[in-house]
């Protein structure tokens, strides 16, 4: 029996007036793109087709505001079984300080296909306080941890 995660239904949380959903139909992905590239100190390097092969290769979630434009954004990568590694996580300007950043990155953990998910990451450089609200602690041994720079 094999996993299809392209057939799962869209699921939404609410907050207030605003919306999380991961309907693929509703992302802005000129807006994504252009916050990636423009706004963010990550995603300089992204193009629309990287954007959209990363998006075919992961859950997405976006934020939307009581008008329903997007307001934010994240996305997991995950094989829904053991792994999830959230990036790309926004909120635009205008819809900061409301703690929706927080709030996206502790409902994609809620999302009911990833509870068998044991194993959380993500990288910041600069939001701890937002991830920890969230859930998400220091790893507890960093030195076990490698990568491969980009050359």
């Amino acid at each position: 029996m094999s996993f299809d995660p392209h057939a799962l239904a869209p699921q939404e949380w609410h907050r207030g007036d605003y919306t999380l959903s991961t309907d693929r139909a509703r992302l802005d992905l000129p807006l994504i793109l252009r916050f990636l590239t423009e706004d963010s100190y990550w995603g300089q390097d992204m193009t629309m087709a990287r954007l959209e092969r990363a998006l075919d290769a992961s859950l997405p979630m976006g934020l939307y505001a009581p008008d329903g434009a997007m307001a934010g954004f994240a996305r997991l990568v995950t094989d829904y079984a053991v792994f999830a590694y959230l990036r790309d996580v926004f909120v635009l300007p205008e819809h900061g300080r409301r703690g929706l950043a927080t709030w996206l990155s502790r409902e994609i953990r809620n999302h009911p296909d990833l509870s068998m998910v044991g194993n959380w990451m993500l990288a910041t450089r600069d939001a701890h306080g937002v991830y920890e609200r969230a859930g998400f602690r220091p790893v507890p041994h960093p030195d076990w941890y490698m990568s491969v720079p980009r050359g």
